[in-house]
């Protein structure tokens, strides 16, 4: 409880905090549109993850890490990729949780909740130690 404390008054995270948000609202929009219209859960939740990747690459590199963006060339070309991965490692969890909460006869949109804390903290992590290389 303490290191979220600590965490809550670091500007950095509250700016990650908001531009997930922003993210999440791409996400969760096409994920309920998607269920409306009776694709599957799981296809839903990978659809509208994937939109949520490109939104959240613009939020985090302007607004977040913009201090630690790679220079043009190699150096952001490799930066994209490594953020694009931990977006494919979020996205993994996330169709995961949703496909085996569906499965287990669980709401897909309370699975989605479930997978939406699950993929915060993994991405957080991969992109605050490795992608960004920030030492906060």
């Amino acid at each position: 409880m303490l290191e979220l404390a600590a965490r809550l008054r670091d500007v950095r995270f509250l700016r990650y905090l908001l531009a997930s948000a922003g993210a999440l609202a791409v996400d969760m929009g096409c994920f309920l549109a998607l269920l409306a219209v009776g694709t599957w859960p799981a296809a839903a939740s990978a659809a509208g993850y994937t939109l949520g990747i490109a939104a959240h690459w613009l939020l985090s590199s302007r607004a977040v890490f913009a201090d630690g963006v790679a220079e043009r060339g190699a150096g952001r070309v490799r930066q994209k990729a490594l953020f694009v991965g931990s977006a494919l490692a979020g996205l993994a969890l996330t169709t995961a949780i949703v496909g085996l909460g569906d499965t287990a006869g669980i709401d897909p949109r309370l699975a989605k909740l479930a997978a939406i804390g699950a993929s915060f903290v993994l991405t957080w992590w991969l992109r605050s130690r490795v992608v960004f290389r920030c030492s906060r």
